[in-house]
């Protein structure tokens, strides 16, 4: 056991983790643990460092929390496999290394409700361009001197070139920066990349400093229970193999993400009170709202395949991969992308006041497990509705940390979310439907042709989509009875000594990636937390933003 004090601890080395880590111990005066627990994210490691890589960490338990979801009744009763990063640099060091912020009336939206007014896109752009070093791009929406190093990808080759062109075809626009002013349309993508390695938050924020002799960081310390004295969190319970250590904190912030932080203020007595006694479990502070609006993206891949040998596919294949490698350390060949290098974001109908469908563009034609539709060449877009009205739950399952917590995401349970569904296969089926296409293409590998009615597309869905590993929102900060953080200091409702920075205090989820704005939020709340003034708000150029979603083609396949 040790007693040792800091002024913050910091439960998760994960993204936000990470940022806060940094901003916290840049005044010496502060001592700062972070309790990480995963391992490192060593150096030789070529799986989570070279971008083409990364389909290979998910599902392993050494970088893989694996976790999964109660039996989905709208899915077949299927279990949804859910990963989530297990080192540090949490799910940045295993995620596709896109770079997207949302559009601007995400933020709006957010600012729309009780409290949460300086969470406008214009609150928020300065902290998007104070986090970013982006080579592309707009300056008054860009940032350039932040840790997070954006490169745009190239998108070049011969379907890169069909699919932009199929996305004119088909009545949509293009957009120069969809992190820029003009988010709809079709667009290189941007993403957390330089010099063909990831850029992680664990690369860009916590590796600069390892070594202030302020900030001490513990691996493999599995966070058990937050420490009250009274309503007062005071410190942390936490075991490295079989020892239980605690150490003393002036605060503790939980940066676990939005499935380890519900589930350790609930097995810490901050929660749902019923669900506490069900397993035994001190109530502390009874606070409904923790694990309430769980809510994800969920996707598909609509996989065609391809005539010409134009695509990625031998670059996956097993004899390829030691060459691959050797020319990535060279710092050359397919081994410096993520493959994600274009796509767009569009309206499912026209209802919608802005885009609620993200595609992106694959050449290749491959789930996110690594296997593939067809050995020959093949091409394909991931789509999905990115504001699903849909609402799950998190829930301990014992009073055991080890134990998984049950996770039910309740996806298709709504009448928006299937309509929006059914709209966005049309959506993808229409896109590479298109003249610009009809050279390479063999034929729809998935759904497949014989998917033609609504019930039929629904179904398929139900089979085979996948989440987009974007969780979210289930410590939710807010003024209402179900909110359980304060929109200005993300401090947990009810008592002392405890934060929550990290994708849960989302207050609804962004239409699309969700890295971007979880570095965000960890950037506005460091100045919160050290009591600094929030950086001035931008409202004309957040305006011309809104300006520029709002004046592109509304088309609707």
């Amino acid at each position: 056991m040790s007693d040792r004090h800091y002024d913050f601890v910091i439960v998760g080395g994960g993204s936000a983790g990470c940022a806060l880590a940094n901003r916290l111990s840049a005044d010496p005066g502060r001592r700062v643990l972070v309790l990480e627990a995963g391992r490192p994210d060593a150096w030789w490691d070529v799986l989570i460092h070279m971008p083409a890589a990364l389909a290979l960490p998910l599902g392993s338990r050494f970088y893989d929390w694996g976790y999964r979801s109660e039996p989905e009744p709208h899915m077949a009763g299927r279990e949804i496999y859910h990963a989530r990063g297990k080192l540090l640099g949490g799910s940045s060091s295993i995620n596709g290394m896109i770079f997207q912020r949302g559009n601007a009336a995400d933020y709006d939206g957010w600012a729309r409700r009780p409290g949460l007014e300086r969470w406008s896109y214009a609150h928020c752009l300065p902290y998007f361009k104070r986090m970013e070093s982006a080579a592309d791009g707009d300056d008054a929406y860009r940032g350039r001197e932040g840790p997070i190093a954006i490169e745009r990808g190239r998108a070049r080759g011969p379907l890169f070139d069909a699919f932009f062109e199929a996305a004119r075809q088909a009545g949509h626009a293009l957009t120069d920066d969809v992190n820029g002013s003009r988010q709809e349309g079709f667009g290189r993508f941007d993403r957390n990349i330089r010099n063909g390695r990831r850029w992680s938050a664990a690369r860009a924020y916590l590796h600069p400093v390892k070594s202030r002799p302020n900030l001490a960081v513990k691996f493999r310390a599995l966070a058990t229970r937050i420490r009250f004295e009274g309503r007062r969190a005071v410190g942390v319970e936490y075991t490295v193999g079989r020892r239980s250590e605690h150490v003393r904190a002036g605060e503790v912030i939980c940066c676990g993400g939005a499935i380890n932080s519900p589930q350790l203020l609930q097995l810490s007595g901050v929660g749902p009170a019923a669900l506490l006694r069900e397993f035994g479990v001190e109530v502390v502070h009874d606070l409904p709202g923790v694990g309430e609006d769980l809510q994800d993206h969920l996707e598909v891949y609509v996989q065609h395949r391809c005539t010409k040998p134009v695509s990625m596919a031998p670059n996956i294949r097993w004899r390829w991969r030691p060459w691959i490698g050797l020319q990535w350390l060279a710092g050359t060949g397919p081994g410096m992308t993520n493959h994600f290098e274009a796509g767009g974001f569009v309206r499912s109908n026209a209802d919608v006041a802005y885009p609620n469908l993200m595609i992106h563009f694959l050449p290749l034609a491959i789930r996110y497990d690594g296997t593939t539709a067809t050995r020959d060449h093949g091409y394909q877009v991931h789509i999905g509705p990115m504001l699903s009205d849909a609402r799950g739950t998190l829930r301990i399952r014992s009073g055991d940390p080890r134990d998984p917590p049950r996770l039910r995401f309740n996806y298709l349970s709504t009448e928006r979310d299937r309509r929006e569904w059914t709209e966005a296969v049309e959506c993808a089926r229409d896109l590479l439907g298109q003249p610009a296409f009809r050279e390479f293409d063999g034929g729809e590998l998935a759904p497949g042709p014989e998917v033609s009615t609504k019930k039929q597309v629904l179904d398929w869905v139900a089979r085979e989509g996948e989440t987009a590993l974007h969780p979210s929102c289930t410590c939710r900060m807010g003024s209402d009875p179900h909110a359980v953080v304060d929109p200005e200091s993300l401090r947990v409702h009810g008592v002392d000594g405890l934060r929550v920075v990290d994708a849960s205090v989302m207050p609804s989820i962004t239409n699309a990636n969700i890295y971007a704005p979880v570095m965000m939020i960890a950037e506005k709340a460091a100045d919160a937390i050290l009591g600094l003034a929030p950086l001035p708000p931008e409202p004309s150029v957040a305006a011309a933003a809104g300006k520029g979603g709002a004046d592109l083609s509304r088309r609707v396949p």
